[in-house]
C-alpha cells in the first residue's frame, strides 16, 4: 500500500459539515492526517468531490439472500413462507457458486459506500450435511468474494443446531448443523484473519441453538474478544415457543447463559418486552435493525428509541438484501419511528450516520474504523450533492441530504484503507458488476 492524499469538497467529521478537507493516507492504510479549509484540491491530491463520510458498515448481511431478490417480493404469504423460498436457494450453493455470488454482493455493497460487511453465514456444509474436504470451504468462499470485491468482512460464523426448540435438524437445515457446539466450535477455530477480514461467532437463534450450547458459543467468542451476533425477536412465534420451552423470554434465556454484553449484538430485537429492553441496554448489548428487510417481510417495527436510551447501540444491516442501501436505512430508522409515534425528529443525521458508520464497525469488531480522524482506518464514501435527488439544499445541510435525499446510487467514491475501490460511480477492480450478479444469480438459480 502506497500513500495517497484525498481532497473532499465536503467531509462530515462527526459534527458540523467542513469544506476542503485534505485527507493523507498513510502505507499501512490508515489516515495519516485531516486538514480542512483547503480551497481547491492541491496538487497530487485525489479529489472527492460531493460529501465524503466515512466507509459505511453493512452489519448484518446474508449474501446468497440477494439471489431472491424481486421475486420474494411477488405474492403474499409470511416471514414463514418467505424462509420456504430462501430453503430452496440454499439447497442451491457450492462452495464456487458461493464465491462469484458473494464477489457480486460485496461489489454491489461497495458502489452503495460498504467498506465493511458482516456476514451471518451458516451454510457450512454439502447438501445433506456431507462435509467439504476443506471444512470451511464455504467460509472461505465468502472471505475470498470480499477480497476480491476490495471490502471488509467479519465472518460471523454461526452456530445452527435445530430445526425448533428440541426439533432436530431436517432437509437443507441439514447443511447449516455441524451436529454440536463442541464441533462448530472445532471447525470455526480453523478459521483465521488478515488485514481486511476477522473472524467473530453468531448464534442463529434460540430456536437454532439449544440453551444448554448457548454458553458453549458465548466462551468461544469470550476467548477471543470476537463480536457476537444472534438473530432475536424477529418474529412473534419465536418468542411464544421460547416461553413454552424455557418459561423465559428469548433475551432472558440469551442473558441467563452469558450471551449478552458489549462485545453482542442482537439482530432484528423486533418484538421485545420492557424487561427485555432494559437487559439489553444495561448489559451494552448494541442491537443491528434491518429497516427495509423488516419492512418487507412484515416482521414489525421495533422499539428503537426505546433500546437507544435503555443503553444500546444501534447499527444499520440489509439483511436479505431486498436493496443494498445503507443511506437508506438510515432514512428508515427516523421514517419508522415517526409511524410508529405519529412525531417526527427523534434522530438527527449525525446520530443516523453514526449508526451507519461507527456503530456499525464497532458491532463487527473493527472499533478503529467509522471516523474520519488520524489514526482510524481510511475508509470513506463520497455521496454526490449534484444528483436530481440531491441538487439545491446548503452544503452546511449535506449530512441531512445524505440520509433523507441521497440512495446508493448517488455514491462517487469508495475508500478501503486509502484504496480507491470506486471511482466517478466505478468500480475498480469488478468489472461490469451487474453482469456479475445476473452471471452470479443466474448459475445460483440454475444449479440443482
Amino acid at each position: 500500500m502506497t500513500e495517497q492524499t484525498y481532497w473532499a469538497e465536503y467531509a462530515w467529521l462527526g459534527g458540523p459539515v467542513e469544506a476542503g478537507v485534505v485527507i493523507a493516507t498513510s502505507p499501512d492504510g490508515r489516515i495519516r492526517s485531516v486538514a480542512p479549509g483547503v480551497g481547491g484540491p492541491p496538487a497530487g491530491c485525489v479529489p472527492l468531490r460531493g460529501l465524503t463520510l466515512p466507509g459505511l458498515a453493512n452489519a448484518h448481511s446474508h449474501a446468497f439472500h440477494r439471489g431472491l431478490r424481486a421475486t420474494a417480493q411477488a405474492g403474499g404469504g409470511t416471514f414463514w413462507t418467505w424462509r420456504h423460498a430462501m430453503y430452496e436457494l440454499a439447497a442451491r450453493l457450492d462452495p464456487d457458486l458461493y464465491r462469484a455470488l458473494a464477489r457480486a454482493v460485496y461489489a454491489e455493497m461497495a458502489l452503495a459506500g460498504v467498506t465493511c460487511v458482516g456476514e451471518f453465514h451458516y451454510v457450512h456444509h454439502a447438501p445433506g450435511g456431507t462435509r467439504y474436504g476443506e471444512k470451511n470451504a464455504m467460509g472461505e468462499a465468502l472471505i475470498a468474494g470480499a477480497a476480491e470485491a476490495g471490502v471488509r468482512i467479519t465472518l460471523l460464523d454461526t452456530c445452527y443446531l435445530s430445526a425448533g426448540f428440541g426439533r432436530d435438524p431436517e432437509g437443507v437445515q441439514l447443511r447449516f448443523s455441524d451436529g454440536g457446539a463442541d464441533a462448530w466450535a472445532e471447525r470455526a477455530a480453523a478459521l483465521r484473519g488478515d488485514a481486511t477480514t476477522r473472524i467473530g461467532a453468531a448464534v442463529h437463534s434460540v430456536r437454532a441453538v439449544p440453551a444448554r450450547a448457548l454458553d458453549t458459543v458465548a466462551a468461544w467468542a469470550a476467548r477471543r474478544d470476537a463480536p457476537l451476533h444472534v438473530h432475536l425477536s424477529e418474529q412473534p412465534k419465536e418468542n411464544e415457543d421460547c416461553l413454552r420451552a424455557h418459561g423465559r423470554t428469548p433475551t432472558r434465556l440469551l442473558a441467563d447463559h452469558g450471551v449478552l454484553g458489549p462485545r453482542t449484538t442482537a439482530v432484528h430485537a423486533t418484538h421485545l418486552t420492557p424487561e427485555d429492553i432494559a437487559l439489553l441496554g444495561e448489559s451494552g448489548t448494541a442491537v443491528c435493525l434491518c429497516p427495509t428487510t423488516e419492512s418487507d417481510l412484515a416482521d414489525g417495527i421495533g422499539p428503537a428509541t426505546g433500546l437507544r436510551a435503555a443503553g444500546s447501540p444501534l447499527c444499520l444491516g440489509s439483511d436479505s438484501h431486498a436493496s443494498i442501501d445503507l443511506l437508506g436505512e438510515a432514512r428508515a430508522l427516523e421514517l419508522h419511528e415517526r409511524l410508529r409515534t405519529g412525531t417526527r425528529g427523534h434522530w438527527s443525521a449525525d446520530q443516523l450516520l453514526r449508526s451507519a458508520a461507527e456503530h456499525g464497525h464497532a458491532a463487527l469488531g473493527w472499533p478503529e474504523a467509522g471516523r474520519i480522524e488520524p489514526g482510524a482506518l481510511a475508509d470513506l464514501t463520497t455521496v454526490a450533492l449534484d444528483s436530481v435527488r440531491t441538487a439545491g439544499a446548503p452544503a452546511r445541510m449535506a449530512p441531512y441530504t445524505a440520509v433523507f435525499a441521497a440512495t446508493a446510487a448517488d455514491v462517487r467514491h469508495t475508500v478501503v484503507g486509502g484504496r480507491h475501490i470506486v471511482r466517478d460511480g466505478v468500480h475498480q477492480l469488478v468489472p461490469e458488476v451487474p453482469r456479475a450478479l445476473a452471471d452470479a444469480v443466474g448459475a445460483l438459480r440454475a444449479a440443482r
